[in-house]
């Protein structure tokens, strides 16, 4: 335990662990890697009612990203803290988890070092080292709650360590268990451009503004404050404000001060600049560029599979006018655009090309299931299918499914005390 604090009506712990890099024994190495979490627990609960609460292990969204830094417990932390000693995890090379970035990961060595190290930061060695975390918080199964990626990370753990589990709950994040990766990028590019379709339906004044922006972009060169340029391309990645309920209209607020005047002509201002560069730059979570496809990756190769699959939408292509915006995809051309991410161009290519990666999921144990799951299944999410999310819950055995139209890939920032209130008495029975 490295630290405790109180504050703001909670108590937090901060734990590091220390786990093998390679829980499988296939690469015969016994280096070890540090793993953090941090404990939550509201300050309505005196330390020793505290210590005999049940664990809540929430698994973050991804991959890439670090566990979540409560201010204060508000939104579905707010409800799990009334029953619950929350765990946030750092998923491993992320946050304070060994992390891994443009700094670090060439400090492995050579392209295919750095590749062949990557291969063990998948959702299996994440399911891993959480049961380790627990036998050394000595506790019974217990509850897991994953969002977006973390919801791959649960179905993993209920195909490989069901034992360590009392009920799991996902929002957004019900992978499919098999077929290649192209079968995701296929359904999200539909419901990306009837996302878009909505969207400039809301706002009719911004479809004039996306291509008077790609029309500039085409002719003026713009660079982002890090150095690395703003094309056409990576302006379009700021689709991502279109996979929420809460973050939606802010692409709006992006979009209203987007040109300046400016000595020689019209530019795009700095605040805009600003902004898009928090969207496009993976400077801080790399692993999501280096890791994402290979979320899908069972047994056979990822290669690119967005950028291949593209080109059956070719109204997604950067010189398409009208010009739509993107959602998650990740593009080789990212390597090469992103200067945090040109370090590792190499790596990215060597892990498209890999063709053996090794299951993520048990159907066979999935179709026997014991534990209780509930799942909240966003019928217009942008990221995870819904029809590719109702086919996964059909093969888990008695996982209950709530769809809603009601929110997005987001749901958990919009209502996140109601939905996990309703999964968690879904699981229950309730």
């Amino acid at each position: 335990m490295r630290a405790r604090h109180e504050f703001r009506g909670l108590r937090t712990v901060e734990h590091s662990f220390t786990v093998p890099l390679d829980h499988f024994g296939a690469s015969g190495s016994s280096e070890t890697i540090t793993v953090f979490a941090r404990e939550y627990v509201s300050a309505a609960h005196s330390p020793e009612e505290a210590a005999k609460l049940p664990w809540l292990l929430f698994l973050q969204g991804g991959p890439g990203g670090r566990g979540n830094r409560f201010g204060s417990l508000g939104g579905w932390s707010k409800a799990a803290g009334k029953d619950f000693r929350i765990l946030m995890l750092d998923q491993r090379g992320t946050g304070l988890s060994t992390p891994l970035d443009r700094n670090t990961l060439p400090l492995r060595g050579t392209a295919a070092q750095q590749a062949a190290y990557l291969e063990h930061f998948r959702a299996d060695s994440i399911v891993a080292d959480a049961e380790l975390i627990r036998a050394a918080l000595g506790s019974p199964p217990w509850s897991i709650y994953g969002q977006s990626y973390g919801g791959f990370c649960a179905l993993t753990y209920l195909s490989f360590a069901p034992e360590g589990l009392r009920e799991a709950l996902i929002t957004g994040g019900l992978a499919p268990l098999a077929g290649p990766a192209e079968d995701v990028y296929r359904a999200t590019f539909k419901r990306v451009a009837a996302r878009n379709a909505e969207y400039f339906a809301w706002y009719p004044e911004d479809r004039a503004t996306v291509d008077r922006i790609a029309h500039h972009l085409r002719s003026t060169p713009e660079v982002l404050p890090d150095g690395g340029p703003l094309t056409v391309e990576r302006f379009q990645m700021v689709g991502a404000f279109l996979g929420g309920n809460t973050r939606v209209d802010s692409l709006h607020y992006l979009l209203e001060d987007a040109f300046t005047e400016a000595d020689g002509g019209t530019r795009l201002s700095d605040a805009f600049l600003e902004q898009v560069q928090g969207v496009v730059s993976r400077r801080s979570n790399p692993l999501y560029a280096l890791m994402h496809e290979s979320i899908y990756g069972q047994g056979e190769g990822t290669d690119w599979a967005a950028w291949r699959v593209l080109r059956e939408y070719p109204e997604f292509r950067p010189d398409a006018d009208p010009l739509l915006l993107t959602g998650e995809m990740v593009y080789p051309w990212y390597f090469d655009q992103d200067p945090a991410l040109r370090p590792l161009r190499d790596v990215a290519g060597i892990l498209a090309a890999k063709n053996d990666w090794k299951p993520l999921y048990d159907p066979d144990r999935l179709a026997v299931n014991t534990v209780p799951v509930a799942a909240a299944v966003y019928s217009d999410d942008i990221y995870v299918d819904r029809g590719l999310s109702l086919e996964t819950a059909a093969a888990v055995r008695g996982l209950q499914v709530w769809e809603t139209p009601d929110f997005h890939h987001d749901g958990i920032a919009d209502d996140g005390e109601g939905i996990f209130n309703r999964l968690l008495g879904m699981a229950r029975g309730a």
